[in-house]
């Protein structure tokens, strides 16, 4: 047979052939959008902002914990809801990582929502979607920014445990550790301070400060040193559960005290301090003390940006019927 001549066809039909062998081959990626439900589950975003400010009106720590949880499954092989399975045959569940386990919590919050949103929709509203809503609103309940929340993720069919314990940032990490490992998921430093100014609201256990406020010397005011060791004692092992305030001034409010503290010494974790202990940040903290409007408005684009780490999107992944299981 002859070969068609492309450069001489100008009927309709070879255009179409033409355009279709284009299409065919360009890669095919579902977009998220913030109005993947409107028609398939229009009632999904009310649903989940209702679950939420009826779980932090029961406990205020409870809108950190959700940031928190969105935070801890968007760095382990993306936003894909696989921080909720739980250990099976199959699965070797991230819950158990050092970083998460006896840490992150809200579990059982994503699980009352999802069985109330699949009673409204079965197997349409994601558990990743639904951990990533969670987080905005819950910043809302607690008079935080909001954002839009894209959507259309889809949920993983396994676990990132062995992920989890390089890929989630440790409170003894220094400022060039976490700088890497932010910018490792696409976030730059600017990011990063903005990220951790979620440290706001919500407490942390003693295990993680001790050292800090025992063997921290001069990058720690020793008078909020002496205050956070009556509920902290020196011995491992002793009092390890005991919880402090991430934030010493208004700590179920979300602003930007948080920073004001790190200027004066006073942040609790040492992977707080170190964003304002003469390194490369100490800019940032000090643009956001002093400009709450900042640090809300690139808090709100970096929850956004986070969002957008490596979803499964398209014929990628599941729907999950209950978030802790694969279908």
């Amino acid at each position: 047979m002859g070969s068609i001549s492309w450069n001489a066809c100008t009927s309709p039909a070879c255009i179409f052939i033409a355009v279709f062998l284009i299409l065919s081959n360009m890669p095919c990626e579902a977009q998220l959008s913030p109005t993947f439900y409107d028609y398939t589950c229009p009632t999904a975003l009310s649903t989940i902002r209702k679950a939420v400010r009826t779980a932090v009106s029961r406990e205020r720590r409870m809108a950190a914990s959700l940031i928190r949880l969105h935070f801890h499954d968007c760095f382990v092989q993306g936003c894909d809801a696989s921080i909720l399975l739980d250990d099976s045959s199959s699965i070797q569940s991230e819950k158990n990582a050092p970083n998460n386990l006896n840490s992150v919590r809200g579990y059982e919050v994503i699980d009352n929502i999802k069985l109330k949103v699949e009673s409204m929709c079965p197997g349409v509203v994601s558990c990743a979607d639904i951990v990533a809503v969670a987080a905005r609103d819950s910043s809302v309940a607690v008079s935080g920014p909001t954002w839009e929340v894209k959507l259309g993720r889809r949920d993983s069919t396994t676990s990132g445990l062995s992920q989890a314990a390089t890929n989630l940032p440790g409170f003894t990490d220094s400022l060039n550790k976490l700088i890497t490992l932010f910018s490792s998921k696409g976030l730059t430093a600017r990011d990063m301070v903005a990220l951790s100014g979620s440290h706001t609201i919500g407490q942390a256990r003693c295990l993680t400060f001790r050292d800090r406020i025992y063997t921290n010397g001069t990058d720690i005011d020793a008078g909020f040193a002496t205050t956070r060791r009556r509920r902290c004692p020196i011995q491992n092992g002793n009092g390890d559960a005991n919880l402090a305030p991430l934030e010493l001034v208004t700590p179920n409010s979300f602003d930007n005290n948080y920073f004001k503290n790190l200027i004066q010494k006073k942040g609790l974790l040492q992977s707080d301090q170190v964003l304002f202990s003469g390194g490369s940040t100490d800019a940032i903290v000090n643009e956001y003390s002093k400009s709450s409007k900042t640090f809300r408005s690139d808090f709100a684009s970096a929850m956004v940006k986070m969002g957008d780490i490596e979803p499964l999107t398209g014929s990628a992944g599941v729907i999950r019927k209950f978030c802790n299981v694969i279908n």
